[in-house]
């Protein structure tokens, strides 16, 4: 009798391994960036007409409302975009550009087992393949709860520095830094003609709050994009700009996606990528006010 309860529990643990061996998730992310902040740069311009004004609203949506799949085991996860059929030309040249610098384009990988994740990114022509250690945030466990898609979420708060290259952080700049701005600008100028920038108007912070909705009934230490570090699957993530939310959720299904890190793309550090993208946008900008907004060409060195 003892040997047949023996071999019993052998089984019970050998099928139990195997099955956290073989868990894989998927999760479907909707994440949604406020415009409020850019539109109000267009309300009241003459120069933007009606069907002007139409099109970049329509180009603003693809840019900051967004579908993504999250594929999870027990130790890696890839969070990339969902594919979608576009109008010739929609995702060409700059608007691609901006697409990517608004969260999309690219796989992220992330390795929680060893803390490093690998992205693949395409910035200006050229594929660059991130890598680097994942940000550990310091998660402060809130009290409150709520059901997210059935499943029971708990909050989590967290204080994070901003990628420099990830233009969805930018805030409107306050008035009283305007004005001080105003004024470095014309002592260094007598130029009173001078044109504005229109990024002039805004402020890339050092840091943000994040707030996290996780569920213990999903035990991985996963969630979108760069977030993870909290005992159970993050299915909302809310920045004070942008939300991402979960709409669907499936556990174990017959079709097996394979999980592995990106391997195109030049290989550089984070802190690297964005250091690049900062230099090239303002090259950028000084050339467009340099030539009165006539369109530049720029390359990389390699």
């Amino acid at each position: 009798m003892k040997s047949i309860v023996l071999t019993f529990t052998l089984l019970l643990v050998f099928s139990t391994s195997n099955a956290q061996k073989d868990f894989q998730g998927m999760a479907v992310y909707e994440s949604k960036t406020s415009t409020s902040d850019f539109k109000s740069r267009f309300e009241g311009n003459k120069e933007i007409t009606p069907e002007m004004q139409k099109m970049i609203e329509e180009r603003m949506k693809k840019m900051f409302e967004k579908t993504f799949i999250l594929n999870f085991d027990k130790s890696a996860s890839i969070y990339k975009e969902e594919e979608k059929l576009d109008a010739p030309g929609g995702q060409q040249g700059g608007f691609r550009m901006m697409s990517s610098m608004m969260g999309g384009g690219g796989t992220y990988y992330k390795n929680v087992k060893d803390k490093s994740y690998t992205v693949d990114k395409e910035f200006m022509g050229k594929e660059f393949l991130v890598k680097d250690s994942l940000p550990k945030l310091n998660w402060k466990m809130e009290s409150e709860t709520r059901v997210i898609g059935g499943y029971n979420c708990f909050k989590a708060t967290a204080v994070r520095p901003v990628s420099q290259s990830d233009f969805r952080n930018f805030r409107p700049k306050k008035e009283e830094n305007k004005k001080e701005d105003a004024a470095k600008s014309e002592t260094k100028t007598e130029d009173k003609d001078k044109k504005t920038n229109f990024m002039d108007d805004f402020d890339m912070p050092k840091e943000i709050t994040i707030t996290a909705w996780y569920t213990p009934e999903i035990p991985v230490n996963q969630g979108p994009e760069t977030y993870w570090g909290l005992p159970g699957l993050i299915l909302e993530v809310n920045d004070g700009k942008t939300v991402i939310l979960c709409s669907k959720v499936v556990l174990n299904a017959k079709d097996k996606v394979e999980i592995k890190a990106p391997t195109n793309g030049k290989v550089i550090s984070q802190k690297e990528y964005d250091e690049t993208v900062v230099k090239k946008m303002e090259e950028m900008r000084q050339m467009y006010d340099g030539k009165g907004g006539g369109r530049t060409q720029m390359r990389f060195g390699h």
